[in-house]
C-alpha cells in the first residue's frame, strides 16, 4: 500500500455508487464496525469522539438556555403507549418488547425505548402541581431501539445514540417560542460547527411526529442531492398533558393542562458529516469537529531524522499549547502512504517537516478541503496553522452552500416538470438534487408526488427563495412552497 493511487482506489468513487462509497470511507476511516447484533453498530474512538464533539457543543448551547440533564428509564410499561394513540400507532411497527426477565413471563410487556415521550409524560404527571413548577426544562442523552427493517451506519440503526429535550409550559406561547428557540440552536450548531447548511421549516402533516401538533426540521443536503433530516423541534400541544393528566394549578387558581414540546438530534449527524463534505479520497472532517486537527509527519531519509526531529517535537508542543489538537505519525511507512492515510481519514491539516525544511527555517502545511500546500517560516507556524484551521472551517461550508444552490431547483412547476427533471439527469447520471414546488395544502397531491417520484416533502422553509403561485400536482392555488427531495 505504498503507491497513492493504489491506497485511494479501496473507496469506491462516489459517482461509481455512493452508498458503497459511505459504507467504503467509514470502515476504512476506522469510524464504526459491524456488532452481531442485526442493525447495531460499535462506534470505535474515532467514531465516537466526533459524537461526543457533537454532544459538548450542543450540551453546552442547552444549558446555556436553561436546560438540565436527567436520564430516565430505558424500558417502558405498554400500558403507556395506549395513553397517546397517534404515539403509539407511528412507532408499534419498530418497537421491541421485553416479555420475560429471571426466567418469568412479565405481567406487562416492557417496551425498549423508541422515544421517551410517554414515560417523561408519567414523571411530568408527579412532579407538576402547580405553576410555580413550571416551565420544565430538561434533556436526556441515551440510547433508543426503533426494529429497522433497512439499515445504514449512522443515519438509521436498530438502536443509536441521541439526546432528547422535553419541556413543559404554563401556555401555548411559551411552549411555541421554546419549540422554535430549540430548532434555532440545532440549526446554529450544524451550520456553525459542522459546516453544514440547512433549511428551517414545518413539516407537512403527512411528515409530522406522531402526536405533535406541529413539527420543525433542519433539513441538508447531501453529495449525492438527497436531503437528510438532520433535527426535529416539535410542539406537542396538550395531547401528552392530556394522556399522562399532566395538570397543574395556576395563579387564578384553575386546573390547567400544560403545553409540551420535544426536540432531538441523533448520531445521525455523523453521517450527514461524512455526506455532505467527503469526496473520493475518503473523509473531510470540519476542524471543529475532527478529533485530530492537525497531523505532523516528518519527511526525509532516515539518517536526518535526529536533526530533523529536534525542530519537529518543539513545533509539536508549541502546537499542544496553543491548542490545537495535534498529533504525530512517525511509524516506518513512507511519507506518500502516510498522506494518503490522514488525508483519508479526514485530518483537516498536514504539516510536513524535513531537512530542507529544517536548512530553510520553515514546514509545509497542506489543506485537505483545497489541496493546497503553503511554505511558512517556524516561528510563525502556530499562528498560520490557527488562521488555516479557521478558514478551511469557512471554506467547507462555503463549499457545501455552493453544492446545495447548484443543486436546489426552483424552476419547476408541476409534477410533470419534476418526472421529466429526475429522468433528464438520471439518465444523464447526475446529481437530481432538491426541487422547490407549490403546494395546496391536500394530503392527497403531496402523496401522488411521492408515489409517482419518491420524492417526499422536506419541509415548508421558513424563507423560501421564491413564493409558488400554484400546486404542482392539481393547479389550485399554493397555499405554501414546499421543498421536495428523495430523502434517507
Amino acid at each position: 500500500m505504498s503507491g497513492n493511487k493504489e491506497f485511494v482506489k479501496e473507496i469506491t468513487p462516489q459517482a461509481v455508487d455512493f452508498s458503497r462509497w459511505y459504507l467504503d470511507t467509514i470502515q476504512k476511516a476506522d469510524l464504526m464496525d459491524y456488532s452481531p447484533v442485526r442493525g447495531c453498530i460499535v462506534f470505535k474512538p474515532d467514531g465516537y469522539e466526533i459524537w461526543e464533539r457533537i454532544q459538548a457543543g450542543l450540551d453546552r448551547r442547552f444549558k446555556e438556555t436553561g436546560h438540565r440533564n436527567a436520564y430516565f428509564p430505558m424500558l417502558i410499561p405498554e400500558s403507556f403507549f395506549q395513553r397517546e394513540k397517534e404515539h403509539v400507532e407511528g412507532f408499534n411497527p419498530e418497537l421491541p418488547w421485553v416479555t420475560e426477565a429471571a426466567g418469568e413471563k412479565l405481567e406487562e410487556r416492557l417496551a425498549i425505548r423508541p422515544t421517551s415521550e410517554t414515560m417523561i409524560g408519567h414523571m411530568y404527571s408527579q412532579w407538576i402541581q402547580s405553576y410555580r413548577d413550571l416551565p420544565v426544562l430538561i434533556n436526556q442523552w441515551a440510547n433508543v431501539f426503533r426494529w429497522e427493517k433497512r439499515t445504514l451506519p449512522f443515519l438509521r440503526t436498530s438502536e443509536f445514540l441521541w439526546q432528547e429535550g422535553h419541556t413543559a409550559h404554563a401556555t401555548e406561547e411559551e411552549a411555541r417560542a421554546e419549540t422554535l428557540q430549540m430548532l434555532d440552536i440545532y440549526a446554529e450548531f450544524v451550520e456553525t460547527e459542522m459546516a453544514v447548511p440547512v433549511i428551517k421549516g414545518q413539516k407537512t402533516p403527512l411528515e409530522r411526529f406522531p402526536g405533535a401538533v406541529d413539527t420543525y426540521s433542519i433539513e441538508a443536503m447531501m453529495k449525492d442531492g438527497r436531503a437528510l433530516q438532520s433535527g426535529t423541534s416539535h410542539y406537542l400541544g396538550q395531547n401528552f398533558a392530556k394522556g399522562f393528566d399532566i395538570k397543574f394549578l395556576d395563579k387564578d387558581n384553575q386546573l390547567k393542562y400544560v403545553y409540551t414540546t420535544s426536540w432531538g438530534v441523533s448520531t445521525r449527524l455523523i453521517g450527514a458529516l461524512i455526506m455532505t463534505h467527503g469526496d473520493d479520497r475518503g473523509l473531510a472532517l470540519p476542524p471543529t469537529l475532527a478529533p485530530i486537527q492537525v497531523i505532523m509527519i516528518p519527511v526525509g531519509p532516515p539518517k536526518m531524522r535526529e536533526q530533523v526531529m529536534e525542530k519537529f517535537d518543539p513545533l509539536f508542543a508549541d502546537l499542544k499549547a496553543a491548542g490545537a489538537r495535534v498529533k504525530t505519525d512517525l511509524r516506518e511507512e513512507t511519507p506518500g502512504w502516510k498522506f494518503n492515510e490522514w488525508e483519508m481519514r479526514g485530518v483537516p491539516l498536514r504539516l510536513e517537516l524535513g531537512p530542507r525544511d529544517v536548512q530553510n527555517n520553515q514546514c509545509v502545511l497542506a489543506r485537505r478541503d483545497t489541496g493546497e500546500k503553503i511554505s511558512v517560516g517556524l516561528d510563525e507556524a502556530v499562528s498560520r496553522v490557527q488562521e488555516l484551521l479557521k478558514d478551511i472551517q469557512k471554506n467547507m461550508f462555503e463549499k457545501a452552500v455552493a453544492f446545495r444552490n447548484q443543486h436546489s431547483h426552483l424552476d419547476l412547476e408541476t409534477l410533470s416538470d419534476l418526472e421529466k427533471h429526475i429522468a433528464a439527469k438520471q439518465a444523464a447520471d447526475e446529481v437530481v438534487g432538491w426541487a422547490l414546488l407549490g403546494w395546496c395544502g391536500d394530503n392527497a397531491c403531496e402523496a401522488q408526488i411521492k408515489e409517482t417520484t419518491k420524492f417526499t416533502a422536506r419541509v415548508i422553509p421558513f424563507e423560501a427563495p421564491v413564493q409558488k403561485k400554484v400546486c404542482a400536482v392539481c393547479g389550485k392555488p399554493a397555499q405554501h412552497s414546499v421543498w421536495y427531495a428523495r430523502a434517507y
